[in-house]
Formats: C-alpha cells, structure tokens, sequence
C-alpha cells in the first residue's frame, strides 16, 4: 500500500516539474523571442478560453444599431464614430459594414473632422457605385464640401476678396448638380436645388466682390471680365443687376462707350430703373460717373471732384 502512495507521489511530482519546466522555457521565449502569448496559453484553464475584451455576442447588426442611435437619437458623435469603426474592424464584409461606412462619413461630418468625413464618403461612391443609398452618399458630399471652405479666421479678420478660394462653392455646387441630374426622384433632390440656389448666390457675390476689388484698383479690363463672367454663368443669381451696371462702368472707364450704351440698354430692359430710366439711385449714387478725359478721372479717383451723370 505504501509503494503504490509513493508511486503516485513520484508520477504527480514529476507532472508538476515537468509543467514548471515549460514555465520557464516560455519565460525565456518571451524575454528573447517577444514569445509571451505562450504564457498566456499555459495559464489558461481551458484552450478555447476567449480574450475577455472581445464580446462576440456584440454581432454586427447589434453594433449598427447602437452606432445609429448614438449617430441620430443622442447625437453621441465620438461613441458613434467608435462603433462604427469597430463594426468596420470586425466585420468588413456586409451590408450592415457598408451602410457603418456610410454613416461613418456623416458622423465625421458632424464632428466637423471635415477632411475624414470627405475621404469616407468618397471610399464608399467609389467602393458601391450601385448601391441603394448611393444618392445619400453624394448628398453628405456635397453637404461635407459646402461646408469645408469655413474657417473660423473668415468670421474674425476682414480678408481681401480676391484671395479667398471658392474651391469649396464649386466643388459642393458640382456635387449637388451631380445629385439632382442623376438621381431626380431621390428625396434629397429638392434639399439639394435649394442648396445650388445659395451657392449660386454666392459664387455669383464672391465674383462681384473681385470685380469691384479691381474697379477700385482701376484694374477696368479684369474687373469688366468678372462682370461678363457673372452674367454668362449665373443668370438669375440676386446680384445680376449690380453685375451688368459693373460691366457698364468697367466700359465707361476703358472709353468703349458703345459697349457702356448697349450694356445700359440690357440694364434698362431687364431691370427695374427709376421712372425717367435712368438706374436705381443705390448702384449710381455712389459708383455711377461720367467724367470725360484722362484728367477728370484722376481727379475723381483721388476723390477731389466726382462727375455725375445727368
């Protein structure tokens, strides 16, 4: 009996010198070999055991929908962009990873990461060109786009008009004229004319500013070019009146007087004028001159003496 107990001690001695031994083998893997998962493996009471981190329970449709409702019912933009991106990580493949991807871009949008949100939108269009949702995808563009030119320096310090850079304008302009041709019944259509409209408006103003930036500079030739530049690609914008009474003027200045008088005739016949037809007193009063000679000009653009037209 006492052979048969010491035998057994002898065997389970053995199993634990024998485990102790791999112990420190795979310590010496890990200070040598940056082995040290082997630990990790020996330690574990169960081969199978799963990284406690990862909750496999957490399936991709569960983790959509938690990323969704922090996205549009909490307006949790950081929780969001996380879930996403692990829902992106874990299960690349998938309608519910397509669709993670395109919210991904929104979320960015509205955590004003303008540059993220712009390459995330455009990998999907590129990625599911025939997806269902694809007009979405070019309405965050655009949406993206209109907004990417603000900075908060526009709203602090005054800047010269001409070196503003209305890339943005053009860029999101394009994008929602994109929308509106390709995909005429999608719900964001109407939104999107909307938004051409004040585009419209607004390139159309950044091009007048310039013009007058160069009147002022005496820059006629530039300044009647933005002018004509308006009028052949804005028709209808708010500032088409100013613009056709700016190329009238820029013509007066260079001395081509029958381009001033026809430029003028245009005015009269598409505008509304005062009852003797003359220009609306806010565009002549203070711009509108018709000094004659080189040496009446320089008098008035020194501000000495101005010509007014009777």
């Amino acid at each position: 009996m006492k052979a048969a107990i010491l035998r057994k001690m002898k065997k389970y001695t053995f199993l634990n010198s024998t485990a102790f031994i791999l112990r420190l083998l795979a310590i010496a893997v890990c200070l040598n070999l940056s082995g040290c998962a082997l630990l990790n493996v020996l330690d574990r009471k169960d081969g199978n055991e799963e990284d406690p981190e990862i909750d496999e329970t957490e399936t991709a449709e569960k983790l959509y929908k938690e990323a969704h409702a922090s996205l549009f019912a909490k307006q949790d933009f950081t929780t969001a962009i996380e879930k996403f991106e692990l829902l992106e990580a874990r299960y690349p493949f998938g309608k519910y990873a397509q669709q993670a991807q395109l919210e991904l871009s929104y979320a960015y949008y509205k955590q004003n990461n303008i540059e993220q949100a712009l390459n995330t939108v455009n990998r999907f269009i590129k990625l599911n060109p025939q997806h269902p949702s694809i007009d979405y995808a070019h309405y965050i563009k655009g949406l993206i786009t209109f907004d990417s030119g603000k900075n908060l320096i526009h709203y602090v310090l005054p800047r010269d008009p001409s070196n503003n850079d209305p890339t943005s304008l053009h860029e999101a302009f394009k994008t929602f004229s994109l929308l509106v041709e390709e995909y005429p019944d999608s719900k964001y259509a109407d939104d999107a004319k909307l938004r051409m409209i004040y585009l419209r408006n607004e390139l159309a103003e950044y091009e007048l500013k310039v013009a007058k930036f160069y009147m002022r500079r005496g820059a006629y030739v530039a300044a009647a070019n933005r002018a004509q530049y308006i009028l052949e690609n804005y028709q209808g914008a708010e500032i088409m009146p100013e613009a056709v009474y700016m190329l009238e003027q820029a013509y007066v200045q260079l001395g081509i007087d029958d381009l001033a008088e026809d430029t003028h005739r245009v005015y009269a016949q598409n505008f509304p004028t005062r009852k003797d037809g003359e220009i609306k007193e806010k565009f002549t009063s203070k711009n509108r001159s018709c000094a004659q000679g080189k040496w009446s000009r320089v008098l008035e653009k020194l501000r000495l003496k101005t010509y007014y037209c009777n």
